[in-house]
C-alpha cells in the first residue's frame, strides 16, 4: 500500500503548518497509522527556510506533549504539486496563492485545512505570529480538531 501524503501549508513554515505536521504525526502515531502517511510542511515565502517553529509554537506543542523540534522550516515548491496528495493550506491567503500557481490536474489537491474541522466556524487558522501565547493555544486548538477530522476522512 502507497503512502499518503500530506503537506500542511503557511506562509512562512514556522507557526501553523509546522503545528499542523507535529499534531498531525502525534496523532498518527498515537492510532497507529504512522506507517501509512509522509508528512511535510512548507511556507508560500521564503522568510524563515532553514530555522526551527517558532519557540512559541514549540513551546504549545510541548506543553500538550507534541515535538515541533525536528522540523525546519521551507519553501514550497512547484514539484510538490505532484508530490502530494494532500496540500493544506492554513488560511484563504495562502490557498489562493497555491492555487495561482497550482496546474490544473492538481488543483484537486488543494483544500483548506480547517474544512476538515466543520465544527468550527473559522475558515482560516489564524496567523499567531504577532500575537501572544492565547493564539498559539487557538491555533493548536484549531489544528488538533482537523487532524482529527481529516485523518478520519481518509484512513
Amino acid at each position: 500500500m502507497s503512502q499518503i501524503k500530506v503537506l500542511f501549508v503557511c506562509m512562512g513554515n514556522i507557526c501553523r503548518s509546522p503545528t499542523a505536521e507535529g499534531v498531525f504525526n502525534h496523532i498518527i502515531q498515537e492510532l497507529g497509522t504512522e506507517d501509512r502517511f509522509h508528512l511535510d510542511s512548507a511556507g508560500t515565502h521564503a522568510y524563515h527556510v532553514g530555522e526551527s517553529p517558532d519557540a512559541r509554537a514549540q513551546q504549545t506543542a510541548e506543553s500538550r506533549g507534541v515535538d515541533l523540534s525536528y522540523i525546519r522550516a521551507r519553501k514550497f515548491t512547484a514539484g510538490d504539486f505532484e508530490t502530494f496528495d494532500y496540500i493544506l493550506a492554513m488560511d484563504t491567503d495562502n490557498y489562493d496563492i497555491l492555487m495561482q500557481a497550482c496546474p490544473s490536474d492538481y488543483q484537486h489537491k488543494v483544500k483548506l485545512f480547517l474544512a476538515f474541522a466543520p465544527e468550527h466556524p473559522e475558515s482560516d487558522v489564524p496567523d499567531p505570529y504577532y500575537g501572544g501565547p492565547g493564539g498559539f493555544e487557538h491555533v493548536f486548538d484549531l489544528v488538533e480538531a482537523a487532524s482529527r477530522g481529516f485523518h478520519n476522512e481518509v484512513v
